[in-house]
């Protein structure tokens, strides 16, 4: 299976097993994302366990772990916003970002610790030397997006977000 394909199915099952309820007392049902074009199913808790137990490369957690302090800029960007927009639509969509990216911080957080592997820490993707992953921006972006303010912020903070997630895309 080539290193995207595992990955993002990785990813898949990481969601899932973060997300998942078990079937009976609440009604809900777990479901297993299917492969690329193929329908989602649902499967049992047992089944889901099983899953849990995948095997993982340094390549999957190398990943997480670029992920993120990937997701943590996105809380950075977003932390702009509140003070440098007048649109109630920008505000809305920074609240949207920031609620994802903080729950899969946490999901991404507990992947790793429940492997034994390293968790980078909130703010070490500010660190002296740390990579910057693909479509971080870099600290000059960083501050002339905090410099911004009003409609020239709102255009920054946006194309910004596409290059963001554009290069999450190449991470993955």
């Amino acid at each position: 299976m080539p290193r995207p394909t595992l990955a993002l199915g990785l990813f898949a099952l990481v969601v899932l097993g973060a997300c998942h309820a078990t079937q009976g007392a609440s009604g809900t049902q777990i479901v297993q994302p299917g492969a690329p074009g193929q329908p989602t199913r649902v499967i049992s808790e047992e089944k889901a366990t099983d899953l849990s137990r995948v095997q993982f490369t340094p390549a999957d957690v190398r990943f997480m772990q670029g992920m993120i302090g990937h997701h943590s800029q996105a809380l950075d960007m977003t932390a702009l916003l509140p003070e440098r927009t007048e649109r109630d639509d920008m505000r809305m969509l920074a609240r949207r970002i920031e609620v994802s990216q903080a729950d899969e911080i946490q999901m991404m957080r507990r992947w790793l610790e429940a492997r034994g592997q390293d968790v980078p820490g909130p703010h070490a993707h500010h660190a002296p030397g740390a990579p910057l992953m693909p479509g971080m921006l870099s600290a000059e972006e960083m501050a002339q997006l905090a410099a911004a303010r009003g409609a020239a912020f709102d255009r920054l903070f946006l194309a910004s977000m596409i290059k963001h997630h554009e290069g999450a895309l190449t991470m993955v």
